[in-house]
């Protein structure tokens, strides 16, 4: 059973949604017209997915439904530009730690 299950996993891919589709689905949810188990399954996801989109909306109103990453493209540039840098700097820590290390032990 195992093994089938990891197949099912592997097979079913992430469905992504736009912004403007959530928006309206949870209009369509607050409007109360269709019971959110009937939205639900015409849209092909679970009943649970509609209350975690109008959680969010109601929680951050624009700022909801941002996409992926949740950063600002000037931030995700920044913080990976920093990591490399970081990075970058840690090695030539390193390198003269056993520089220093090393030289210490040749005069010592």
């Amino acid at each position: 059973m195992g093994k089938e299950r990891t197949k099912v996993n592997a097979e079913r891919q992430r469905q992504r949604f736009s912004r403007e589709f959530k928006l309206e689905e949870v209009r369509l949810l607050e409007l109360g017209q269709k019971p959110a188990s009937q939205l639900a399954l015409e849209l092909g996801i679970r009943r649970n997915q509609l209350y975690k989109w109008q959680k969010e909306l109601s929680a951050k109103d624009d700022q909801a439904f941002r996409g992926s990453g949740r950063k600002p493209l000037d931030q995700q540039s920044d913080i990976e530009r920093l990591k490399a840098e970081l990075k970058r700097v840690t090695e030539e820590r390193d390198i003269l730690k056993k520089a220093a290390a090393y030289f210490a032990k040749e005069l010592g």
